[in-house]
């Protein structure tokens, strides 16, 4: 498989794995034509690559620096601005676990705190039946709450050192 195709290829499926996890299918290309280029590219530059409109690449590479995954360069003598993806895939995947985090289970949770306070009689059979799902899904969250700020925080080596200790 020659460079273009193989580049092409993971550009999509980069796309397709961004979509899935809840991100634009532009983002995620975006990002994976960042993360494999050699250099930083300009907005010009990436709207080639992808066959999209200016205000698409402007509005994906905000969120993309917002998420902390792109840089923004400026080039001594350039007028545009240049882009460059963090290419250490652990410090992308707990970036991306803490975004996912942040906008998804902190507000569940919120969501969930308010809800386990429902006012009623215990032992109607509706408000316990309401209650005690509640508080299932709110203890269920609240360990998948610890377990992400754990490997959010977590060192890449202690981590891929616990990891192979399990499989010892």
């Amino acid at each position: 498989m020659k460079l273009t195709e193989a580049k092409s290829e993971f550009i999509q499926s980069w796309g397709v794995l961004g979509s899935q996890w809840g991100i634009n299918r532009t983002m995620a290309q975006l990002h994976a034509v960042l993360l494999v280029a050699n250099e930083a590219m300009s907005t010009d530059e990436l709207m080639e690559e992808l066959q999209v409109s200016r205000g698409n690449v402007n509005m994906n590479i905000r969120e993309l620096m917002d998420w902390g995954l792109v840089t923004k360069h400026i080039v001594p003598g350039e007028r545009k601005e240049f882009f460059s993806a963090d290419k250490d895939i652990w410090r992308v995947a707990t970036k991306i676990m803490y975004q996912r985090k942040k906008r998804e289970l902190d507000p569940m949770v919120e969501v969930l705190n308010r809800l386990s306070e429902v006012e009623g009689d215990k032992r109607d059979k509706d408000v316990k039946a309401f209650t005690d799902t509640v508080n299932d899904i709110r203890k269920f969250a609240g360990h998948a709450e610890k377990t992400l700020t754990v490997v959010i925080k977590a060192e890449e080596n202690w981590f891929w050192g616990s990891f192979m200790k399990m499989f010892k």
